[in-house]
């Protein structure tokens, strides 16, 4: 009994799970501290601290009496004067429980960053679009089913989160937010978009997932800077005739709709990833392998494909192919000639030309198999069907790609081949289709072939890699348009002279060769923003403006697994550095838990510790 009532008088001294906060409790969380550092620091954040009701000093934060701020006048040096206040530019309110957001919000006219995701919003006031200065807003997680009208008009809004509420449908003003980079309207109940939409021109990103689309408007085709698509989780049919349009689509999320069929992308040139699970896709269309020289991940699992076709072969940068749980029977030979195919899924198809135990020892026993029976059959066709010894032709369009895939990839693929040359008519059909990218990856070529000077004023791109090259030629200069150039896996230790001179050059990948330092010639090459020599025998980084610290447009720089012993600190005014790898070095500073931490980190750290000595 005694426990029972003291178990009952603890309980009587806890607020109820639902304790409805007053008013007063809301203004007290604002205390004269966190205003203080707001003003300072242009920051307030009341994330989590369960308010009902926004204090009403936030909105009157940028006018409040210093005096009220209790200024010491024995402060320490270091803290901030009243008088240095900066107006609030970040208020995050998010993760409480407000219903309404009152209108004085007006008077924080400096926000550039508002977030009120993880309340209980119904609507907002139509004071926010007099926010002009607003780049962010985030009302994820609440209870909207519609905007105000002005906040379509805000001219510098580029990020709008919408996710999780309760659209039905979206205002048709949204097109107005000219500058919206990023819009996420996943997880509501749309099924239709505006008619408009399109005219977000300048958007990215873009994600509608989790809602009841079943076909999209035409218009959507007009978002030409778009990079990523996520539509999983819809209803829908078919994509836009025109989605070729969407030129610098990289993304695109696709699982678990109804799809019947692909379009073939035709123009999307730069889509690396397609997502396509989950839906009731027959084929894979011939023309959209044919077309996608630089997609990375293609996952088509859970439909009812029943043959892959043999262009899937063209799909040169292939790296992941998921086609499990489809109706597949037979695995084409092409898929042993993807020379960068790391994963292949197939598990789940009722495949008879292979058997288990080999499809269960992975991705790479399934391609050996594929490759030798290639081979094996290849040689019987020669016998049986020739019945004489294969001529020696010189354009084996077995090798090579005949001038119809050339015309329509502007590409001349012939990895894996054991090449020791390339004909001068293959590229003279190169020079004719203006080819602009040639890969003679997994060969066993000893120096550049010389016809390929046929194409040295239209190739851009040019992948050597994995042969036995020991060097390069000094025809190289003759290539004016090249902009990357792959030569890893080599054993190349040396550059000529005459590759200094080609200034078009962006990237360089020499990863995996016998270099002891990096070849002067590069420090000429003003346009080079990618330099990558992990895995070489280097000893020393020049930083100077007479090395990479000429450079000023470097942006990745890859010196991993070498021999260098010291890093100098000058590497750290290399200001457009983004990606730095310095893993597997022998050097003591950084230590290996600042190079974990990253790029900002490394370069940091290099920074602080730059004096007059090392500046020189």
């Amino acid at each position: 009994m005694y426990s029972r009532r003291l178990q009952s008088s603890r309980l009587g001294t806890l607020n109820p799970v639902f304790h409805k906060r007053e008013k007063a409790e809301d203004n007290a969380i604002l205390t004269a501290g966190m205003i203080k550092q707001a003003r300072a620091s242009g920051v307030l954040n009341l994330s989590g601290k369960a308010l009902s009701t926004v204090p009403d000093k936030v909105f009157a934060i940028n006018e409040t009496d210093p005096s009220e701020l209790s200024y010491d006048i024995n402060r320490k040096s270091t803290e901030e004067a009243w008088w240095d206040q900066v107006p609030l530019t970040n208020l995050d309110l998010s993760s409480n429980s407000l219903t309404t957001v009152s209108p004085q919000i007006i008077k924080l006219e400096d926000l550039t960053i508002l977030s009120l995701h993880n309340n209980n919003l119904t609507s907002l006031p139509n004071e926010i679009g007099e926010l002009i200065k607003l780049t962010r807003i985030n009302l994820s997680r609440n209870k909207l089913n519609d905007l105000p009208d002005k906040l379509c008009s805000l001219p510098n809004l580029r990020i709008l989160n919408l996710s999780h509420n309760n659209f039905e449908e979206l205002p048709p003003a949204i097109s107005d937010i000219h500058m919206l980079e990023q819009l996420d309207v996943s997880n509501n109940n749309l099924k239709s978009l505006p008619c408009g939409i399109g005219f977000l021109t300048k958007l990215i990103e873009l994600k509608l997932s989790y809602n009841h689309l079943k076909e999209l408007p035409s218009d959507i085709t007009q978002m030409w800077c778009l990079q990523k698509l996520d539509l999983t989780h819809n209803d829908l049919l078919f994509l836009p005739e025109d989605i070729g349009l969407m030129r610098k689509l990289e993304f695109i999320y696709l699982q678990h709709n109804d799809m019947r069929s692909l379009p073939d992308f035709e123009s999307c040139e730069e889509l690396q990833e397609l997502y396509a699970a989950n839906n009731y896709l027959k084929k894979i269309p011939e023309k959209f392998c044919e077309t996608q020289r630089h997609l990375k991940i293609l996952d088509l699992a859970d439909n009812q494909i029943t043959v892959i076709p043999d262009e899937i072969g063209l799909l040169h940068s292939l790296t992941r192919l998921n086609v499990a749980n489809n109706n597949i029977s037979k695995l084409p030979y092409s898929l042993a000639k993807l020379g960068h195919l790391v994963n292949l899924q197939v598990e789940g198809n009722p495949i008879k030309t292979i058997r288990r135990e080999i499809l269960q020892c992975g991705t790479t026993r399934i391609l050996k198999t594929l490759r030798d029976r290639s081979i094996s059959d290849q040689a019987e066709a020669d016998t049986n069907v020739l019945n004489v010894q294969k001529p020696n032709t010189k354009y084996d369009e077995t090798v090579f790609p005949d001038r119809f895939k050339m015309r329509k990839t502007h590409s001349l693929f012939a990895t894996m081949q054991n090449l020791d040359d390339v004909p001068a008519e293959v590229l003279d059909v190169a020079k004719e289709e203006n080819v602009t990218m040639i890969d003679l990856s997994k060969n066993v070529l000893q120096s550049l072939p010389e016809s390929l000077l046929k194409v040295n004023d239209c190739l851009t791109e040019l992948v050597v890699a994995k042969n036995f090259l020991k060097s390069v030629p000094s025809f190289i200069s003759q290539f004016t348009r090249l902009a990357h150039i792959n030569l890893s896996n080599n054993q190349l230790s040396v550059l000529p002279e005459e590759f200094g001179v080609l200034n078009t050059l962006r990237e360089v990948n020499f990863c995996n060769n016998h270099f002891k330092s990096i070849p002067n010639c590069l420090y000429n090459l003003p346009n080079l923003e990618i330099i990558l020599m992990g895995s070489n025998r280097i000893q020393m980084i020049d930083a100077t403006p007479q090395g990479l610290g000429g450079l000023k447009r470097l942006a990745t720089l890859d010196l991993s697994n070498n021999d260098i012993s010291h890093v100098p600190p000058i590497l750290g005014n290399l200001q457009n550095i983004t990606s730095l790898d310095l893993i597997g070095n022998s050097f003591r500073q950084p230590r290996h838990q600042i190079l974990a931490k990253g790029t900002a980190s490394i370069m940091s750290y290099l920074r602080d510790r730059i004096t007059p000595e090392t500046s020189n």
